[in-house]
């Protein structure tokens, strides 16, 4: 066990975990972020994508060792309060959603891509997604909704 300093959604806990387990045990066991999930636990289905220092990172295979002092972003740290984030709008608006297995991976993915490229072409945003495993199969819907949470970010005039 060992004193961690772990900076998720803008806010420092201090957590007496180890440093080996994985930052999904940590995010969901010890600290009750459950928009995290887990699906295959070996880094390849992207259920457990957060954002550490803006890249897309499973956290299934990241330690929380590995994870302190770097910024880290889940799912939980999109909306803003009952306000939901563009890409969060955008994946209800299309129907991109369906059983929830990949929502949460699926949309920390997307916001990685849409925090580095602002106008992402649909071949781009397939690549940014590549690795995120839909069991619905809503493929499409999701590039759609990615594309047009791009749409609406530079309407508003953020990123």
């Amino acid at each position: 066990m060992k004193q961690l300093e772990l900076k998720i959604n803008g806010k420092q806990h201090t957590l007496e975990v180890d440093p080996a387990r994985s930052l999904l045990e940590v995010l969901r066991d010890e600290l009750g972020l459950l928009g995290t999930k887990y699906g295959c636990g070996e880094g390849q289905c992207g259920a457990c994508t957060v954002l550490v220092d803006g890249a897309a990172t499973r956290s299934c295979v990241l330690s929380a060792g590995a994870a302190a002092g770097k910024a880290l972003r889940t799912v939980e740290g999109l909306a803003d309060g009952d306000r939901l984030h563009p890409l969060q709008q955008a994946f209800l608006d299309c129907g991109a959603l369906q059983c929830g297995y990949c929502t949460s991976g699926m949309l920390m993915s997307a916001c990685a891509l849409l925090e580095r490229t602002k106008e992402p072409t649909e071949a781009e945003i397939r690549q940014g997604l590549q690795g995120n495993l839909c069991r619905c199969g809503t493929y499409r819907r999701i590039v759609r909704a990615v594309g047009g949470a791009a749409q609406a970010l530079r309407k508003a005039g953020a990123r």
